[in-house]
């Protein structure tokens, strides 16, 4: 048996297969923002444990904020939070953002 099959045939964790995955950060032009707000709603804090690769969190202040620099561009925020608008998605720009390595 290869190591290419005994590594699919193990069932390899997420975890390490995201991590082949690299991202190329658009430096001060993040492609999701929060709007701004005092208390999250129970639906932006739905995020914190829905987003797959958990670029969502919390501050000491108890709003949500977000790292982008690792999203997989999956689109659950941005779903998530279409009908209250809480967050503004788009594409980052080309060649940057997530680059998958297994396609």
């Amino acid at each position: 048996m290869t190591n290419a099959v005994e590594i699919g045939a193990s069932g390899a964790k997420v975890e390490e297969k995201l991590f082949q995955n690299r991202y190329l950060v658009d430096a001060g032009r993040p492609h999701i923002q929060i709007r701004p707000h005092e208390i999250p709603s129970k639906i932006l804090l739905s995020l914190t444990y829905t987003c797959p690769a958990g670029c969502y969190s919390r501050n000491d202040r108890g709003q949500v904020e977000i790292a982008a620099d690792g999203c997989l561009e999956c689109g659950t925020c941005r779903i998530v939070t279409a009908e209250t608008g809480e967050i503004q998605w788009e594409y980052p720009r080309g060649g940057y953002g997530v680059l998958y390595k297994f396609g």
